[in-house]
């Protein structure tokens, strides 16, 4: 995991405005193929994208950026493609092979359905717990994943779990459920029960222990502080 990470050689067309600050170049298309991804905390992704034509490396580009044919419908801003900013300076690449490939929508903020395919998937973690984490990367009601779909209407978009339905025809049956499911704010541990200390045995399979006495006494112990974690 790092700043900058290798992508799919995916064959793109770049919108030629942003190869020229906005400046000009509106409505044309020039070829281009995916190198890398870039992640800048509090930006939009940043991806680099070579030009053949131009024997050119590329690498400010937004997700808006990109299309993979002729636009074919509305035009989606950039705020839509991607709802979030990046959480921190790392973003790993990530290939899902289950879901690889699948038909897959997303709720947008028109709140209208769009329709893709599922590509890949951008995720990010605080890189060195040597150096403070001043974000919310790894905290759990926070922590978004970015899915890359590429759209019926030609354009990409980065998507968070919560706002996608991916859809399996050998899995999925004909009539859907609607996701109603609350957002995670707890963080699971297996190694905080009081009782469970194997320091004073030696044995592999921690099998000397024999009975604990107090075993009653320790499970009323963390009963009462599963209740004031609200467990």
């Amino acid at each position: 995991m790092s700043f900058v990470c290798p992508l799919p050689p995916l064959k793109v067309m770049v919108r030629a405005e942003y190869l020229y600050d906005h400046q000009h170049g509106h409505g044309e298309l020039i070829d281009g193929i995916w190198v890398s991804v870039k992640a800048h905390r509090g930006e939009a992704f940043r991806f680099e994208t070579y030009l053949p034509a131009y024997g050119a490396l590329f690498d400010k580009l937004p997700i808006s950026a990109f299309l993979w044919k002729p636009l074919d419908g509305e035009d989606l801003p950039l705020d839509m493609l991607q709802i979030w900013d990046c959480l921190a300076h790392h973003v790993a690449v990530i290939d899902k092979p289950l879901i690889k490939g699948l038909r897959c929508e997303f709720f947008g903020k028109d709140k209208k359905m769009h329709g893709g395919e599922y590509l890949f998937t951008l995720d990010a973690c605080w890189p060195d717990p040597r150096i403070p984490d001043f974000t919310l990367v790894e905290t759990a009601e926070d922590h978004k994943s970015y899915n890359v779909i590429q759209l019926d209407n030609g354009q990409f978009a980065l998507q968070p779990n919560n706002r996608c339905r991916f859809i399996d025809p050998a899995f999925t049956p004909q009539e859907m459920l609607t996701p109603d499911f609350k957002v995670c704010t707890r963080i699971y541990s297996v190694e905080t029960t009081a009782k469970w200390r194997l320091g004073d045995t030696t044995t592999v399979g921690y099998d000397d222990r024999g009975d604990d006495p107090e075993d009653e006494a320790w499970d009323e112990l963390e009963r009462r502080l599963q209740e004031l974690r609200g467990v």
